[in-house]
C-alpha cells in the first residue's frame, strides 16, 4: 500500500468479551500496564507487498517462530499515548499524529519499515470503536495505548528483516506513581549511560529500555524511584530519566527560566516535553535548551537558586523531583517539595487532554 492508502480492517470480536460488572472491578484500581482491553490490532508488512491482512481480534498471545527476527537482533519499536475521557463525554488523543510521525522515525533509524501515518491513526480508531468501555472515566485515569512493531522474518542472518507486525493494545491505567504528586526521588547513574553519540537514544526502540533497566534496579537499592542518565562521553551532562525528560525552573529577576536539556541526537524527543515547552513560553516563562551540567544541578540547588524540578513523560505526565542521590551524596530541591510552576503547567496539561479547558494548539483529536 501507498502512504496515503488505508486498508480495510478484518473484524474479529472477541466471543468472550469481559463482563461490564467484571471490568468495572478492573477499573477501580488499574495499576500501570497490568490489565488490557478485550482486542488488540495487528497489520503485517513485507517487501515487495507492503502492509496488509490489517485486524481487529480478541487480545492474546502471538505464536512466533524461534528464529523470529527481532528475537535475535532486536528490531522493535514502541509509542506509548493515551486515550482520555473528554469533559463532554466523548474520547480523546493528545497529539497522536505526533506519536505517528516518531514511529516512523524510529523505525527509519532501525532500519524497518515505517507504518503510514493514517493507518496508525487507523489502527487506533478501530481499537477504541470496540474497547471504548474500557476508558476510564476517573481523574488522572487513561487508556494507555501501545502501538509496537518487530521484526518477523525467521531468518539468522544479519540483516534487516524483510517482514514486521504492527501491534496496538491497550491498558486502562491510573496515575503512574501511585503516591500522586508527590516529589520523586532519583538516582544518578555514574557506571552506566542509556544512549551514545551515534546510537539509538532518539529513538523509541525497545533495547534503549533494556539498556536502562540495570542502572533503574540500582536506583531502586537506593531507595529512588527513578534514576537519571549522563551523556556517555564526559559522564558531567544530565539527559534523561530511564523514561522521562526532565526540567529544572529558576527566578532570575522577574523572569521564570525553564531548562531542560537540548536535544543532541541520544535523547528522546518527547511529545509532553515539547508541549511543555510551548505550555511554559505562552506564559511568558523563558524555556533554555541547553546542555546542564550535574554539578550546575548540585550546586544550584544547594544555593536555594534552582527552586523547581521537574521530570516528564506520557505516562507519569509531569512529576516533581524532590530528592537526587548520587555516589556522592544527596540533596533536595527546595525542601523537597512540589513547586508552583510544576504544579501549574501539569494541571494546564491535565485540563487540555481531558478537554476541561480550551485548545488553543488543536492538540486534542476526538475520536469518539
Amino acid at each position: 500500500m501507498s502512504g496515503g492508502d488505508i486498508l480495510e480492517f478484518e473484524i474479529r470480536p472477541t466471543p468472550h468479551p469481559v463482563s461490564d460488572a467484571e471490568r468495572a472491578a478492573l477499573l477501580v484500581e488499574p495499576g500501570f500496564g497490568r490489565v488490557f482491553t478485550d482486542h488488540m490490532v495487528t497489520i503485517r508488512y513485507s517487501e515487495g507487498k507492503g502492509w496488509y491482512d490489517a485486524r481487529l481480534e480478541p487480545f492474546g498471545p502471538l505464536s512466533l517462530s524461534p528464529a523470529t527476527a527481532a528475537l535475535h537482533y532486536a528490531q522493535e519499536i514502541f509509542e506509548g499515548l493515551k486515550a482520555y475521557h473528554l469533559a463532554d463525554g466523548g474520547v480523546g488523543l493528545f497529539r497522536p499524529e505526533a506519536n505517528a510521525r516518531r514511529m516512523r522515525r524510529s523505525a527509519a533509524r532501525l532500519a524497518m519499515a515505517q507504518l503510514p501515518e493514517e493507518l496508525f491513526m487507523q489502527s487506533i480508531r478501530v481499537l477504541l470503536q470496540y474497547d471504548r468501555a474500557w476508558v476510564p472515566t476517573r481523574a488522572e485515569a487513561s487508556l494507555y495505548l501501545r502501538p509496537l512493531m518487530f521484526a518477523t522474518e525467521a531468518f539468522l542472518g544479519v540483516k534487516p528483516s524483510s517482514e514486521y507486525l504492527y501491534v496496538l493494545i491497550a491498558s486502562p491505567v491510573g496515575p503512574y506513581f501511585p503516591g500522586g504528586v508527590k516529589p520523586v526521588s532519583v538516582w544518578v547513574s555514574q557506571d552506566y549511560t542509556r544512549a551514545a553519540p551515534g546510537g539509538t537514544g532518539a529513538a523509541k526502540a525497545a533495547g534503549n529500555y533494556a539498556a536502562s533497566l540495570l542502572a533503574q534496579s540500582e536506583a531502586i537499592e537506593h531507595g529512588c524511584d527513578q534514576v537519571v542518565f549522563l551523556d556517555a562521553v564526559e559522564r558531567r551532562w544530565v539527559e534523561e530519566l530511564g523514561g522521562m525528560n526532565v526540567f529544572f525552573v529558576y527566578r532570575e529577576g522577574d523572569r521564570t527560566v525553564l531548562v531542560t536539556p537540548e536535544l543532541t541526537g541520544s535523547i528522546l524527543e518527547g511529545i509532553t516535553r515539547d508541549s511543555v515547552i510551548t505550555l511554559a513560553r505562552d506564559r511568558g516563562y523563558e524555556v533554555q535548551e541547553r546542555r546542564y551540567a550535574m554539578e550546575e544541578w548540585r550546586a544550584d540547588a544547594e544555593s536555594g537558586r534552582l527552586l523547581e524540578a521537574f521530570a516528564c513523560g506520557t505516562a507519569a505526565v509531569i512529576t516533581p523531583i524532590g530528592r537526587v542521590r548520587s555516589v556522592e551524596g544527596e540533596f533536595t530541591i527546595a525542601g523537597g517539595n512540589p513547586g508552583p510552576v510544576t504544579l501549574e503547567l501539569r494541571q494546564a496539561l491535565l485540563d487540555i487532554q481531558h478537554g476541561r479547558a480550551p485548545d488553543p494548539y488543536g492538540w486534542v483529536t476526538r475520536v469518539l
